[in-house]
C-alpha cells in the first residue's frame, strides 16, 4: 500500500465512510510465507505445518485472553528453523527424522552467542512438535544445553564519548533534529525506542516543563538541552506541514498517522555510528549502579529483574577516591 492509499484509508476509516483493511496481517501472511518458501522442498511440509500449529494455538490464546505469539515472534521462530532446514539440507540430510544432536550443536555453533538460547528455545518446541506428531522418533535437542551468561553483556559509552555526543547534539546546528531528539530523550533520560516513536504533541508540556514519556508513572523534567531538541522538532514538523499527532513525521508518515517505523528509529544515529539502545543501556547501567534498582524501575516502569542485570561488579577508578583507586596506598594504609 503506497502513501497516498494509506492516507485515503485513514481518512475514510476516521469519518466512518470505509472499513478499515487488515492491511498488517496480509503483510504478516506475506512473511511467514516467504520463510516457510525458503525452507528446501523435502523439510517444507513440516514447517508449515509448524507454523499452522502456532496460528491455531495464537487462536486459542486470544480468545482464552492471555498472551499470544506475536507476528514477529512466529515469523523470527520460522526464521530460525528455516536456517535450520537449509543447515542441514546442505549436510546432505531430507527428513527431519535424520537429525542428530551433532548436527543441532554445528549448527549453533554458527550462530552468534547471544542468539544461540532464543535459537535453540525455537529449535527444542519445534523438535517436540515434530516428535508429539510422529516426524521424529528422538529429540535431537534433549541432551542440548548452553550456559548462558546472566546479567548485562553489552557495551557502554565512556564519560568522553558521551560528552562529545551531548555537545554534538546541543551546539551542532546541522545535525538533524530528529537525531538529536532521538540522542538526548536516549542518553539524559533513559527512553527506549518504542517510547521515542510514540511520543505525540500532547505528551509535551513546555509550559509546566514536562514530558510523557510512554507508560512512565509521572511525567520527566525537562533539561534545558532536552527542551530546545524537542522545540526544534516542531519547528522542522510544521515545516512539513503535516497533521500527524507525533513529534516524529518522516516523509512516509507526514500524509497519515502512524508514528515512524522502528528502523528509522534504530538508524536515525547512524551518522554517530550508535543506535539509540547504547545510549539507553549505559543510562540504565549509570543509574542502577549509583542508586536503588527498585526505584530506577518503578521510575521507567520496568519490571526489577529487568534493572537487576545492569548491575555489575565493576566501578571506573575515576569514580573512586584516590586511597582506593590505587591499591598500593591502600595496602600501605
Amino acid at each position: 500500500m503506497g502513501t497516498l492509499a494509506r492516507c485515503l484509508q485513514e481518512y475514510f476509516t476516521a469519518h466512518g465512510l470505509a472499513l478499515p483493511t487488515d492491511h498488517e496481517r496480509e503483510l504478516a501472511t506475506g512473511r511467514r510465507q516467504r520463510r516457510i518458501d525458503a525452507v528446501p522442498d523435502p523439510l517444507r511440509p513440516a514447517v508449515a505445518a509448524y507454523a499452522e500449529t502456532m496460528l491455531a494455538s495464537r487462536r486459542r490464546a486470544q480468545q482464552a485472553r492471555t498472551r499470544p505469539r506475536s507476528d514477529s515472534t512466529i515469523e523470527s521462530s520460522l526464521g530460525a528453523i528455516r536456517d535450520l532446514a537449509i543447515f542441514l539440507h546442505a549436510r546432505g540430510l531430507d527428513d527431519w527424522a535424520q537429525a542428530a544432536p551433532s548436527d543441532i550443536e554445528q549448527f549453533l555453533a554458527r550462530l552468534r552467542p547471544g542468539s544461540r538460547p532464543r535459537t535453540l528455545t525455537v529449535v527444542r518446541q519445534f523438535c517436540r512438535w515434530a516428535r508429539a506428531r510422529r516426524l521424529i522418533l528422538v529429540d535431537p535437542t534433549r541432551e542440548i544445553t548452553i550456559r548462558q551468561r546472566r546479567g548485562f553483556t553489552g557495551t557502554t559509552l565512556s564519560i568522553t564519548r558521551q560528552r562529545e555526543l551531548f555537545t554534538r547534539w546541543t551546539t551542532d546546528q546541522h545535525a538533524h533534529p530528529h537525531a538529536a531528539l532521538t540522542g538526548l530523550l536516549a542518553l539524559l533520560h533513559g527512553a527506549s525506542n518504542q517510547e521515542i516513536r510514540a511520543l505525540t504533541i500532547d505528551d509535551i508540556d513546555l509550559t509546566t516543563g514536562t514530558l510523557q514519556i510512554g507508560s512512565r508513572p509521572h511525567p520527566t523534567p525537562l533539561d534545558p538541552m532536552t527542551r530546545d531538541a524537542i522545540i526544534r522538532c516542531l519547528e522542522h514538523r510544521r515545516g512539513v506541514r503535516s497533521s500527524n499527532p507525533h513529534v516524529m513525521v518522516t516523509r512516509a508518515t507526514k500524509s497519515g498517522t502512524r508514528p515512524p517505523s522502528p528502523a528509522y528509529v534504530c538508524h536515525v544515529l547512524d551518522p554517530v555510528g550508535l543506535a539509540p539502545r547504547h545510549l539507553r543501556v549505559t543510562h540504565l547501567a549509570e543509574l542502577a549502579n549509583s542508586m536503588d534498582p527498585k526505584l530506577v524501575a518503578t521510575v521507567f516502569d520496568m519490571k526489577p529483574e529487568g534493572v537487576l542485570d545492569y548491575l555489575s561488579d565493576y566501578v571506573e577508578p575515576s569514580r573512586l577516591p584516590d586511597q582506593y583507586a590505587n591499591p598500593t596506598t591502600l595496602g600501605a594504609t
